[in-house]
């Protein structure tokens, strides 16, 4: 959408299913989502439903109260946006009613998704979301159900309805497109296989939409990925090589930000994108410590994770970064910084919290030792003899491992570094010439 719509937002406060967040909460979010795509939000409201009304959802005095409200704005507004999942009865009743538009909650979402993908494969994502939404909701595309035609051929002949038609010709779409999604998860599938072989460890950022992952992204690679404070301001995934402390070379993954309520379409649809996540050897988790539902959003967050297969009990290492600590106060910031603390006073494998601030890169030095700390908790020190020349084996531990130090022996070297037992074991194999050290001191002590 490139010219400004005016929409109003509506959000149903349904009686029973309170969430962590209050009504109005939930109403700014959606008129955030709503300004993802550039609509002009001309009225917003938290609507309260006592009983869901299966034809409209909401009550009937409030439907008429809204159009009401529609015909008093100017110009009439062409959009309203309900910040609910609608049932394809529901939703051709309220545009029946209103004689406007209405996008639910999942359509919002598809629709800034469709404008945002920039990437072949986003946008084959994308595509198989709205076709899938689309399918669910033929009844209230056609007005014509009713029409009968004839064709040729063993499919679409006389008596056919329509909607038949259509379904099918969507059915075929939809196969064509998961034929391609998985060629692309194939594709990702090799690319990771090389990347276990490098070896070199992958970190996923992940966390609410607008916590500011691509803003810490860009602060620890150094890149230019966008960042705007804008919901969903980065779909597609961006991956980039960065170096440790240490020097050891890691792969960083920013990916899409999660939402509460995120369509089933779209976790479907992106999960080639999200295996990012799955094969992490870290996770950080990005949090905007200054938004007032920071704690329901990480619930959200970890909601979608466990969707996504990633259990509770799973043994990955997962950092906090309690992001945008320069627009807390005082006293907010020494409450952060105190649950930080307390977290690092934990036993050995308690959850780590590391507040920072992407935009000004207070405490992201911190975060980099957690990461690290994180990567080589199992990592050993071992002495490595390289006999001559040791040129390429001695660059693969150094862009590799954490180097300790290196000594000569002869017209050899020996280097003590920290690796994990899988490096190792991945160095001796491309490297058959170097040998342990001790095992090297035993063989000549046999002699």
């Amino acid at each position: 959408m490139t010219d400004a719509i005016s929409a109003i937002v509506i959000h149903p406060a349904i009686r029973g299913q309170e969430s962590a967040r209050a009504p109005n909460a939930r109403l700014e979010e959606a008129v955030g989502l709503a300004a993802a795509i550039n609509l002009k939000i001309v009225k917003a409201e938290v609507a309260s439903v006592a009983h869901p009304r299966p034809a409209t959802q909401i009550g009937v005095g409030k439907v008429e109260e809204i159009g009401h409200a529609l015909d008093a704005i100017s110009p009439r507004p062409e959009l309203v946006i309900v910040d609910s999942a609608l049932s394809p009865v529901q939703h051709r009743n309220l545009e029946k009613a209103w004689n406007a538009k209405v996008l639910d909650r999942t359509a919002l979402i598809l629709e800034i998704f469709g404008e945002r993908a920039q990437t072949a494969e986003g946008r084959l994502q994308v595509d198989l979301a709205h076709l899938a939404y689309q399918r669910s909701r033929l009844v209230r595309s056609w007005t014509h159900l009713e029409r009968q035609r004839g064709g040729a051929g063993f499919l679409g002949g006389p008596g056919e309805r329509q909607i038949e038609s259509d379904r099918r010709a969507l059915d075929d779409q939809i196969v064509r497109l998961k034929k391609k999604l998985e060629d692309v998860r194939r594709t990702r599938t090799l690319q990771r296989a090389k990347r276990k072989k490098a070896p070199h460890p992958v970190i996923a950022l992940v966390g609410y939409t607008n916590a500011g992952k691509s803003t810490l992204f860009n602060r620890m690679t150094k890149a230019s990925v966008k960042a705007q404070d804008l919901l969903f301001a980065t779909l597609d995934p961006t991956m980039r090589a960065i170096d440790l402390p240490s020097g050891v070379r890691a792969i960083l993954s920013d990916t899409v930000g999660f939402i509460s309520d995120l369509p089933t379409e779209l976790v479907a649809a992106f999960r080639a994108t999200l295996e990012e996540v799955l094969e992490a050897d870290v996770i950080v988790h990005v949090r905007d410590v200054s938004h007032p539902d920071t704690d329901a959003q990480r619930s959200d967050v970890i909601s979608v994770l466990r969707t996504l297969g990633i259990a509770e009990d799973d043994e990955r290492p997962v950092i906090e970064a309690l992001n945008k600590v320069d627009q807390l106060s005082d006293d907010e910031l020494m409450d952060v910084r105190a649950i930080a603390s307390v977290d690092r006073l934990n036993a050995e494998g308690a959850l780590q919290r590391i507040p920072i601030s992407a935009t000004t890169g207070e405490g992201v030095k911190n975060l980099f030792d957690a990461i690290e700390g994180a990567l080589t908790a199992a990592h050993e020190t071992t002495a490595l003899l390289l006999p001559a020349p040791f040129g390429a084996a001695r660059a693969w531990l150094h862009q590799r491992t954490e180097v300790l130090n290196e000594t000569a022996s002869g017209v050899d070297l020996v280097v003590t570094t920290r690796l994990s037992k899988k490096a190792e074991g991945q160095f001796l194999k491309l490297f058959p010439s170097a040998r342990l050290a001790s095992e090297h001191a035993a063989a000549l002590g046999g002699a």
